[in-house]
């Protein structure tokens, strides 16, 4: 691990001034959580910042507050407490249920909302320091003639990663936006839209600016009517990223559907909404014919690697469960 300056951060205005000003320095720096992700990288060699900015010695910024229409929650609530939390397990139907399965009980008891929604791409030559891929700077992206058993079946190209996050297709399911701060102040946006695509921009996971990091994000609670299902298909049971995850809320009423949501994770680079099977859906009354036709939908476009086709069928299985799981 390159050796590096750790600093303790007072307010969120003081981190946002340590970035700013180690950018403009063309030093490498970095903020930090709950920081188990971010360690490991370091000590892979994949990152390696001069100053690291910690985030817990900032008051405040661990809570969850339920207000009339929804919750704000800080970028410091831990995943544990997010689980465990009785008004989210109520009311949000399904973020719980996320952050219950992300990682291990370890980290979930130091893991952060803004860390699990800001993880890095999930691709072992990624994580690797023996591979220069095309998303550390280099010119191949080492999986499209690899090992690709894991990696982007929507979205992909010219990087074939896939978004870990277990929490983030949850909280796009539910409609939840994220607040950032930055040098010229505070923006909250969808969290949908925080994402960004290889094709758009091979270099980078989300919109984050230098300067600019998650304080908040902000839950909706369902419309009445609303149900919701989450699932993720891994490799090991005790701990894995999903091979694929599954998010649905429908709100209907008499057996038709009003709205639906359907995102899936560990199947793009970002959380992937199936926005022509929410449009397929509205309108109908869920059954077995219809949620199976909605999964196929929701998979139009996938383009698997030579090792990863079996995850279309998963993925259209898991859709079908979740939506009949709401019928």
């Amino acid at each position: 691990m390159k050796t590096f300056e750790n600093i303790d951060a007072k307010s969120v205005k003081e981190a946002v001034a340590l970035l700013q000003k180690f950018h403009q320095q063309k030093k490498n720096a970095a903020v930090v959580g709950g920081g188990s992700e971010y360690l490991q990288l370091m000590k892979d060699h994949v990152v390696e910042p001069d100053y690291v900015i910690n985030l817990k010695t900032i008051p405040g910024l661990d809570y969850i507050k339920e207000e009339r229409g929804g919750f704000r929650i800080g970028a410091l609530a831990k995943l544990a407490d997010i689980d465990e939390h009785p008004a989210v397990r109520e009311k949000l139907l399904i973020l719980s249920d996320a952050a219950g399965v992300a990682a291990s009980p370890q980290i979930r008891n130091a893991g952060t909302i803004a860390g699990n929604i800001c993880q890095r791409p999930f691709c072992w030559y990624f994580r690797s320091s023996n591979f220069n891929c095309l998303r550390k700077g280099g010119q191949v992206c080492y999986t499209i003639t690899g090992d690709g058993r894991f990696h982007a079946i929507l979205g992909g190209g010219p990087s074939y990663i896939v978004h870990p996050s277990d929490t983030a297709p949850a909280l796009i399911a539910l409609g939840a936006q994220i607040k950032i701060a930055g040098p010229a102040g505070e923006k909250t946006i969808p969290l949908e839209k925080f994402f960004v695509l290889p094709s758009v921009d091979y270099k980078r996971e989300n919109i984050l600016n230098p300067g600019e990091l998650v304080v908040e994000i902000y839950v909706p609670i369902p419309e009445a009517g609303s149900k919701g299902f989450y699932h993720k298909v891994r490799e090991r049971l005790a701990w894995d990223h999903a091979i694929v995850a599954v998010a649905t809320i429908v709100e209907s009423a008499g057996g038709v559907v009003r709205n639906a949501r359907v995102v899936m994770g560990g199947v793009a680079p970002i959380p992937w909404r199936a926005s022509k099977a929410e449009e397929f859906l509205r309108g109908k009354k869920l059954n077995e014919a219809i949620a199976t036709q909605a999964g196929e939908i929701a998979l139009e476009g996938a383009k698997p690697l030579k090792d990863n086709v079996y995850k279309v069928k998963m993925a259209q299985d898991l859709i079908h469960r979740g939506l009949m799981a709401s019928a």
